[in-house]
């Protein structure tokens, strides 16, 4: 009996050292899934957060605002840091799809450069940290164009015979109709059914000329010489330089748009802590820095600047000419009764 009972107390000892050996295991085993625009930040970055952290980071990518919101709100997230643009903000804190989170009181914010830290859309930094900036305009071949073109959305909108069929556009509702409301001269966030019914045969108009319309593979598209222009943000065109010498991001003087992307949280993000970690960690130069040399934007933390490839500070398309700043538009957010309007464009237009 007393053999029996010193073998049934061996075997709790080492049922027990093996509870608390896969405890520990379990509790080491720190994660989170990120959320993020296509091709916008180098698994190298990410590994070498996982390094320093002994987090790792499963990424999964989007096209659009609109497609990040509607995977947000029908539930089958399962992220922990998403990257929403400035306009895209505004909405999800109104809508309580992201969560408070303090930035403003994470260790790195005081690194934050202005006007980053006080952005229009979350003025406190209670719910965002600022990740990548840019602009969108279009870029076009020279060499393949064989002519210098204008500076204004007129190439885009209305183009050349010659380049019907070989011009592409982004698959961005907010932007194809934003830029064409500057380009007729009308009011942003439009709720005038005329003004949105000129935009309307704009684009109806310009459909023909377009080959695809597509926010993923900007860069791989112009470079292999399937469009001589596409609509697209600036950290794209500045890559599109390594395969097409000739590129040109063009500012069109009606206006184009200045946004921000930025680094939040989702209302039922499994690992928040772990999430809270990878911000605070994202606010660091060296970090902000690989980012913009792997995207080819400019980011909200001044003192990456040391990091920053060469190239990068070099290019028109990244450093905006001082000339060209009064044409940058801030990105704001829409009313309801204009998101409609947009709507019923976009879907008659993509029909």
């Amino acid at each position: 009996m007393r053999a029996l009972k010193l073998r049934l107390k061996h075997m709790g000892a080492a049922a027990l050292s093996l509870g608390v050996l896969l405890g520990a295991a379990a509790a080491e085993a720190k994660e989170i899934f990120l959320y993020n625009w296509t091709n916008y930040i180098p698994r190298e970055l990410l590994d070498r957060f996982t390094a320093e952290t002994g987090i790792t980071v499963t990424l999964d990518t989007y096209d659009s605002n609109e497609t990040l919101l509607a995977k947000l709100k029908a539930g089958g997230t399962g992220y922990d840091v998403i990257v929403p643009s400035d306009y895209m903000v505004k909405i999800m804190i109104d809508e309580g799809v992201i969560q408070k989170i303090d930035v403003n009181q994470m260790e790195n914010f005081k690194l934050v450069g202005k006007p980053h830290d006080t952005p229009w859309y979350d003025p406190e930094r209670a719910y965002t940290a600022p990740y990548m900036w840019g602009t969108t305009g279009f870029t076009y071949d020279r060499a393949a164009v064989g002519m210098d073109l204008e500076d204004s959305w007129k190439e885009f909108f209305e183009p050349r015979p010659e380049l019907a069929g070989k011009i592409a556009s982004l698959n961005d509702q907010v932007e194809v109709i934003q830029n064409a409301l500057r380009y007729l001269g009308l009011p942003r966030c439009n709720e005038n059914p005329a003004d949105m019914a000129k935009v309307q045969a704009l684009l109806l108009a310009q459909k023909p000329s377009i080959a695809v319309y597509n926010s993923d593979g900007t860069i791989e598209r112009m470079a292999a010489h399937e469009v001589v222009m596409h609509m697209q943000w600036n950290g794209a065109a500045h890559r599109t330089k390594a395969d097409v010498p000739g590129a040109v991001f063009v500012y069109p003087r009606e206006g184009l748009s200045y946004w921000t992307d930025n680094l939040a949280i989702p209302v039922g993000a499994k690992n928040v802590e772990e999430a809270k970690v990878f911000i605070n960690w994202m606010m660091t130069p060296k970090a902000a820095a690989e980012a913009s040399n792997f995207s080819g934007y400019n980011n909200g933390i001044p003192t990456s600047v040391e990091f920053m490839d060469q190239k990068l500070k070099d290019d028109p398309a990244v450093a905006t000419p001082e000339e060209y700043l009064p044409r940058l538009d801030p990105n704001k957010a829409c009313s309801a009764k204009s998101k409609e309007l947009y709507d019923r464009v976009w879907t008659k237009v993509r029909q």
